[in-house]
């Protein structure tokens, strides 16, 4: 468990809010703001886009079914890599999954239908487990079809919780643009050098979200990699958006 970032005695009283707890939950006034990183791409920095409940929620219903993280193959069959070495697992459209939900949809503006959002999918790294430089859309035709929806047109990574003595960990962009304000170091690494990129850090409860498509294409300049940890451990999730509505037996709602 990544308790590091909650004292325990927080974390427990949070937790109470699990999938058992939630019949008559509602979905909090949760106000965050928004940083604009990039225009083209467009990539866009959200701190504090899950409330500390939905993060503790998060950690207490997903440690029971992690299991090594998989990706697909050019046919579409999945399978375990040398390149994703992390652990995963696709989350139930509970109470308080489906908040962050609303507000991950909501966020794209009101014509991005349910329809569209797969299952969102907790990611946990430990020591040395990392995922190599990929995109998240995919070129293959057979990830592509409309009973997939199409592409996958966003993305949203969210650091959900994180040792507060993590080292490495971040979420690195290569071929993106180094920012010319200062200001910018409080979310991303600014001792790096900005050839390499720029490399967002795993701040608890913060997000990043970004546009994969362009004139109907995927985006070379969002690729991306989950650094190495080389110390404590970190939660993330992905909330990834079609193009189109996906077949039903592949959405959200009935995972």
């Amino acid at each position: 468990m990544l308790t590091a970032t909650l004292p325990f005695p927080l974390l427990a009283l949070l937790s109470l809010t699990t999938a058992s707890s939630t019949q008559n939950y509602t979905c909090p006034h949760h106000l965050y703001r928004v940083q604009i990183f990039s225009e083209d791409p467009l990539i866009i920095y959200i701190p504090e886009f899950i409330t500390p409940a939905e993060a503790a929620h998060l950690q207490e219903v997903s440690q029971s079914t992690l299991e090594y993280s998989q990706i697909a193959d050019q046919t579409g069959q999945q399978g375990l890599a040398r390149t994703r070495t992390s652990k995963s697992t696709s989350l139930q459209s509970d109470e308080v999954v489906r908040c962050i939900e609303q507000r991950a949809l909501a966020f794209q503006g009101y014509d991005t239908r349910r329809e569209r959002l797969e299952p969102l999918q907790a990611v946990q790294y430990e020591i040395g487990q990392k995922y190599s430089p990929h995109t998240d859309w995919f070129s293959s035709p057979a990830q592509t079809t409309s009973e997939f929806g199409g592409n996958r047109a966003t993305s949203f990574f969210v650091y959900v919780a994180a040792d507060s003595d993590i080292v490495g960990g971040g979420t690195a962009f290569p071929l993106l643009n180094a920012p010319v304000d200062e200001r910018w170091c409080e979310y991303i690494n600014c001792d790096e050098s900005w050839d390499d990129g720029v490399t967002f850090r795993p701040i608890p409860r913060n997000a990043v979200f970004w546009k994969n498509m362009k004139s109907g294409r995927g985006d070379r300049r969002t690729l991306h990699a989950g650094l190495p940890v080389q110390r404590g451990n970190k939660l993330g999730m992905n909330i990834w958006t079609r193009e189109s509505d996906l077949d039903i037996k592949y959405r959200s709602d009935v995972i």
